[in-house]
């Protein structure tokens, strides 16, 4: 599974590791996974989802059923 966040679409990106030295090697900036249980009160069931911290404050923000709606519609959840 991959690492990507279902409400969001947040994936890792690729950077440089920089030495004192200014060698550059490539590296992955990982993004803060969770995996989480939601309640929808409305269809009475229970959905685990792989979010961010930042998918996180979104579900706070706007509620989990316009979340989730939100990533369907956006293709990240299907």
């Amino acid at each position: 599974m991959s690492r990507i966040c279902q409400i969001t679409g947040k994936r890792a990106m690729v950077g440089n590791n920089v030495s004192h030295a200014n060698n550059k090697t490539k590296r992955r900036f990982e993004i803060n996974l969770l995996e989480k249980t939601f309640y929808l009160p409305e269809q009475e069931r229970s959905v685990t989802l792989r979010v961010s911290a930042h998918g996180l404050r979104v579900i706070n923000k706007i509620g989990i059923e316009e979340a989730i709606e939100r990533a369907t519609r956006n293709g990240f959840l299907k």
